[in-house]
């Protein structure tokens, strides 16, 4: 592999880690149109879409380690939060991935494009006042949380993302959590997650080994940065940024689906 591949996946891997720990998402979302057309641009090889999902899945994994070592202090993880919610979105996502075996690919598109836009829409209505609590003092509805979290996982594992696109403006408009903790906690949530896609990409040899390190590699140091950059960040700007990026991500879909 040539140096000028290294540095382009590399780069594909910095951006969307900084993006990653910064906005709170696993950040496939991001990464997997990176990889699947920026490199054939620069006339390297290109990888088809089973690569991309089984390289951005390790990924991820080691992106949100790194993200949710960089919010431990603070006070930002909320436990409970990520208990409810993570195991349920493990249990969903198993079921998701298995289900998904049943699904034509055009109807894992259209769960994605629902996804998607449910996703846009409610980051788009007002959060006033959830950045105003302390954060000690955040009261949720566990049931809620976990019910939630597990439709959330079902869809994630059909289409095989992490599913933190969706967690986000939940744990935002629905259970009321604030900014930073929203995005310290899903970091976590979404590496409970990405636990059963990795171990399903590795074992069903999905994984390009050397372009997924340098991915690793990537977001091991970018993750962490990106994390600081959103505790300084006014929490204003974090949401639209993220809503944006989500609004922009469910148009793409839905142009390919139409």
């Amino acid at each position: 592999m040539s140096l000028g591949f290294i540095v382009t996946i590399f780069l594909i891997g910095f951006i969307g880690s900084y993006i990653s720990g910064m906005l709170g998402i696993g950040g496939s979302i991001i990464k997997y149109p990176m990889l699947l057309y920026i490199p054939p641009l620069f006339g390297f090889a290109a990888f088809s879409a089973h690569e991309v999902s089984g390289i951005s899945a390790v990924q991820v994994f080691f992106a949100t380690i790194a993200g949710v070592w960089a919010y431990r202090k603070g006070g930002y993880l909320n436990k409970s939060l990520i208990a409810y919610m993570g195991g349920s979105i493990l249990i969903g996502s198993f079921i998701g991935g298995y289900g998904s075996k049943l699904m034509s690919e055009g109807g894992i598109n259209l769960i994605y494009g629902i996804l998607a836009l449910i996703a846009a829409i409610m980051m788009f209505i007002p959060k006033k006042g959830i950045d105003d609590i302390p954060l000690d003092q955040v009261k949720f509805n566990k049931w809620l949380a976990a019910s939630l979290s597990l439709v959330v996982g079902i869809g994630a594992g059909i289409v095989g993302a992490a599913g933190a696109f969706l967690l986000v403006p939940i744990m935002l408009v629905v259970l009321k959590i604030p900014t930073r903790m929203t995005i310290a906690s899903s970091l976590a949530i979404t590496f409970i997650s990405s636990i059963g896609a990795t171990i399903g990409k590795v074992t069903t040899g999905q994984v390009e080994y050397f372009p997924a390190l340098i991915m690793v590699i990537a977001s091991i140091i970018a993750s962490p940065l990106g994390a600081i950059a959103g505790k300084k960040v006014n929490t204003k700007v974090l949401q639209v940024v993220l809503a944006l990026l989500i609004f922009a991500t469910a148009g793409k879909i839905w142009l390919d689906i139409l």
